[in-house]
């Protein structure tokens, strides 16, 4: 059986702002095991991003950690100093930004930056730091390595820019490798060629991923499991073909009815209906009854617990509850996934 690498226990974050405080994760927990994918999706603002921020010791003054643990390797990160923290950050966990841009120093040549890197968090001669960083160059698939390590970061492609992040992160061997939508502000071929590479190294150095997207379409090439978040809460986990070919959560519904696809004949989106709730004033009951088109009376009183539908899936809504009616999912789901699963077995996708 595979090690467990992290665990996140009960987690909760709260901000706190003139209007108020906005809980903007609520008491979230999952488990990711080495070398395993695990893809958290959502809306912005579903608490995604805040969620990996805290697993990393990257927060805000002005958000607190309001209870929960975090456990790498049985070490809770959150309750060591911030010393020993910095040692952590980078050698055990470390995370990819959106935009590569904000990550690397315009100043300074990209080769000089992963040497850095290396310098702060391994003890290695400075002939050793050269040859590992032009190795991770090239394991990135920048060529020339030699030469490019020279250029500075304008003279490389977004796409280029993006695996020279990847380099710098995976130079110190992390064991969890937190992807923060790494491949938002790419083309489509390039988020294609970042998410191969990011599989081919996680099968050449057993990292463990946590992958945040909103894109549906990305988590089925790229996870071995996906925890769907709405307001701060995971309402939705399981193995990715249980998660698209079973989902048991309207939002998780409205999510892959959302999904474009790339046949000829353009067919119209559906779109989920209204807007997600303020953290600062969560209605009571379900966060999502407000947009939901199958809510029942029991979601504008009482939040639903995280239900099981196996062993290893859970979803957090009434219409699981042995009470309720049975619902039949959109049409439109079922066109969705056969269109989406149909492209991705002919490509070998799974």
């Amino acid at each position: 059986m595979a090690k467990l690498r992290l665990e996140v226990q009960n987690l909760s974050v709260s901000f706190t702002l003139m209007d108020g405080t906005a809980h903007a994760v609520r008491n979230v927990s999952f488990s990711l095991y080495e070398q395993e994918t695990l893809a958290i999706v959502g809306e912005s603002g579903s608490g995604k991003t805040v969620t990996c921020r805290a697993m990393m010791r990257l927060l805000p003054k002005n958000v607190s950690i309001d209870s929960g643990r975090i456990l790498l390797d049985g070490t809770d990160i959150l309750s060591v100093s911030e010393k020993q923290m910095r040692s952590i950050r980078g050698n055990d966990i470390a995370m990819i930004f959106q935009d590569p841009m904000t990550s690397l120093d315009p100043t300074m040549r990209i080769g000089r930056q992963i040497e850095e890197t290396l310098s702060l968090h391994r003890r290695v001669s400075r002939r050793e730091t050269r040859r590992r960083m032009l190795e991770f160059l090239a394991l990135v698939g920048i060529e020339d390595p030699l030469r490019r390590s020279r250029q500075y970061p304008h003279e490389f492609s977004g796409g280029q820019r993006q695996r020279i992040v990847i380099a710098i992160v995976l130079a110190c061997d992390p064991k969890v490798l937190i992807a923060d939508e790494p491949t938002t502000a790419l083309d489509v071929s390039m988020q294609a060629q970042i998410i191969d590479l990011l599989k081919e190294l996680q099968r050449k150095t057993n990292t463990s991923i946590v992958f945040i997207t909103h894109d549906l379409g990305v988590v089925a090439n790229v996870a071995d499991r996906v925890a769907v978040m709405y307001a701060g809460r995971i309402i939705e986990i399981g193995r990715v073909d249980e998660v698209f070919y079973d989902p048991r959560h309207p939002y998780t519904w409205g999510l892959l009815g959302a999904m474009p696809t790339l046949e000829k004949e353009m067919r119209a989106l559906t779109p989920i209906p209204g807007s997600p709730p303020s953290l600062l004033d969560l209605p009571p009951g379900d966060p999502f009854a407000p947009r939901n088109p199958y809510t029942l009376e029991v979601d504008t009183m009482w939040e639903p617990p995280l239900f099981p539908v196996s062993d290893t899936h859970y979803a957090a809504t009434w219409l699981l509850d042995p009470r309720a009616p049975r619902v039949k999912p959109p049409e439109i789901l079922e066109k969705r996934r056969a269109e989406y699963f149909g492209r991705l077995e002919h490509h070998g996708g799974i």
